[in-house]
C-alpha cells in the first residue's frame, strides 16, 4: 500500500481526523435549559465556590491537551505548528481509540520558551494533563521543569519519557531472552538529544550500571572535558562512562550487549556490530528509517533487534505508554508523573509478554493489545 498516497487522500476527504462530539442530545427546551442556561449556571456556581468540582462536573477530569510548537516533528524537524496539527491529530487519537482520553491538539505560533510556558498555563484550566509533543531540545528540557513546577496537573513530554519508558520495557524483556542482568551490561546511546537523555536517566533509575554507559553525538562519545557541550550533555557525563572513553561510535560500541539508536538512519555499520558482546541487543530507533537496514540485520549477530516501526518485529512504539500513563494519572487525579510510575509503567508493559511468547522477535506486546493501557493505568495508580 502506499501510505503517503492514501494518507494524503484520507486526510483531503474527511478534513482531518478529529471532531467533537456531545455527551447529551439537545431535542427540547428542557435539554437546553440543562445543558445550558438556566441551568449550567448552578455548576458555574459550585465550581466557584469548591474548584475541585471542575473535575467532577465538567471535561477537565478526561482531558489532555497535546501542545506542540513544532520544532521537532517526527523526522521531519522544525517544521512549524502548521505542519505539525496532523501529528497532533493523530496523537489525539491514539489517546482517544487506546485509552479513552479526550485529548485536544494545540499548536502554537511560537518558539520563544517564555511565551510557551505562559500560554500553556494560562490554557491549564481546561485540561486535566499537559502532553508536550515535538519540541526540539534543549528548550523542552526547560519547558517541561518549568511547567511541572508551576502546575498542578501532569505534564510529561512524551518524546522524552514515553520513549524511556518503552525503551526500558523492551530491555527488560530482551535481558530474559540473552540471560543478562542489567546491572551488569554496557549500553550504548546514539544520539544525545531529548529521548537519548531520559532513556540515560530512566535506566540509571531502574539499575543498568551508569559506569558502563556510553553516549554518542554527532561529534563522537561525550566525555568529561569534551569541549562544545550543552549543559545538558555536561549533566549526563558526571554519571556515564566511567573510564572516560573518547573516539566515536566505532569505539563506544567495542564489548558493548546493547545499542541503542535516537538518532539517525543508517549510522551503524555491520563491521562495528562485529566487535559487541556476544548476543547484542539492538534498538535502532530513527524515523523513519532505523539506524541500521532489516537486511543488513540479518547479516550480523544481532539477537534482538527492534525499530519503532510496525512492519518489523518489536516495536518499540511510545503508544504503549503514553495513553496508559494518562489514563491512570487522570483517574488518579494525580498532579504529577513521576520516576516511580514511570518504572512501573515499563514494568507492567514487560510483565504482558509471558516465558512461552517471549523470543527474539517478541519482546513488547502488540500495540493493539488491548490489556496495554489498563495494565500501564493500573500501574500507574498503585505508584502514587
Amino acid at each position: 500500500m502506499d501510505y503517503l498516497k492514501k494518507s494524503l487522500d484520507l486526510h483531503k476527504r474527511l478534513k482531518g481526523k478529529l471532531e467533537v462530539r456531545s455527551k447529551i442530545k439537545i431535542k427540547d427546551k428542557n435539554d437546553l435549559s440543562l445543558a445550558y442556561t438556566p441551568g449550567v449556571a448552578e455548576v458555574c456556581r459550585l465550581i466557584a465556590g469548591d474548584k475541585s468540582a471542575i473535575f467532577t462536573h465538567t471535561i477537565k477530569s478526561n482531558s489532555v491537551a497535546v501542545v506542540t510548537d513544532g520544532s521537532a516533528v517526527l523526522g521531519l524537524g522544525n517544521i512549524g505548528p502548521a505542519a505539525a496539527l496532523p501529528v497532533m491529530e493523530g496523537k489525539a487519537i491514539l489517546f482517544k481509540e487506546f485509552a479513552g482520553v479526550d485529548a485536544y491538539p494545540i499548536c502554537l505560533d511560537t518558539q520563544d520558551v517564555e511565551e510557551i510556558i505562559k500560554t500553556v498555563k494560562l490554557i491549564s484550566v481546561s485540561f486535566g494533563g499537559i502532553n508536550l509533543e515535538d519540541i526540539s531540545a534543549p528548550r523542552c528540557f526547560e519547558i517541561e521543569k518549568r511547567l511541572k513546577q508551576e502546575l498542578d496537573i501532569p505534564v510529561f513530554h512524551d518524546d522524552q519519557h514515553g520513549t524511556a519508558i518503552v525503551v526500558l520495557a523492551a530491555l527488560i524483556n530482551a535481558l530474559r531472552v540473552v540471560n543478562k542482568k542489567a546491572s551488569e551490561i554496557k549500553i550504548v546511546i546514539n544520539g544525545a538529544g531529548a529521548a537519548a537523555m531520559a532513556i540515560a536517566n530512566l535506566l540509571i533509575l531502574y539499575g543498568v550500571s551508569a559506569d558502563d554507559m556510553i553516549m554518542v553525538d554527532s561529534k563522537g562519545i561525550l566525555c568529561q572535558g569534551r569541549d562544545e557541550m550543552n549543559l545538558h550533555k555536561q549533566d549526563i557525563v558526571c554519571l556515564i562512562n566511567k573510564d572516560k572513553k573518547q573516539g566515536g561510535l566505532k569505539e563506544a560500541l567495542v564489548g558493548a550487549d546493547v545499542f541503542i539508536g535516537v538518532s539517525v538512519a543508517d549510522v551503524l555499520k555491520l563491521e562495528w556490530v562485529a566487535h559487541m558482546a556476544d548476543n547484542p541487543i539492538v534498538f535502532a530507533m530513527a524515523n523513519p528509517n532505523p539506524e541500521i537496514s532489516f537486511a543488513d540485520v540479518k547479516k550480523t549477530k544481532i539477537k534482538v533487534f527492534g525499530t519503532g516501526r510496525s512492519d518489523y518485529a518489536n516495536q518499540i512504539n511510545n503508544v504503549l505508554v503514553f495513553p496508559g500513563i494518562f489514563r491512570g494519572a487522570l483517574d488518579a487525579r494525580a498532579k504529577a508523573i513521576t520516576d516511580k510510575m514511570k518504572i512501573s509503567a515499563a514494568l507492567a508493559i514487560a510483565g504482558l509478554v509471558d516465558g512461552k511468547e517471549l523470543s527474539s522477535t517478541f519482546i513488547v506486546p502488540s500495540v493493539f493489545d488491548k490489556r496495554v493501557a489498563p495494565a500501564v493505568a493500573d500501574a500507574v495508580k498503585k505508584a502514587i
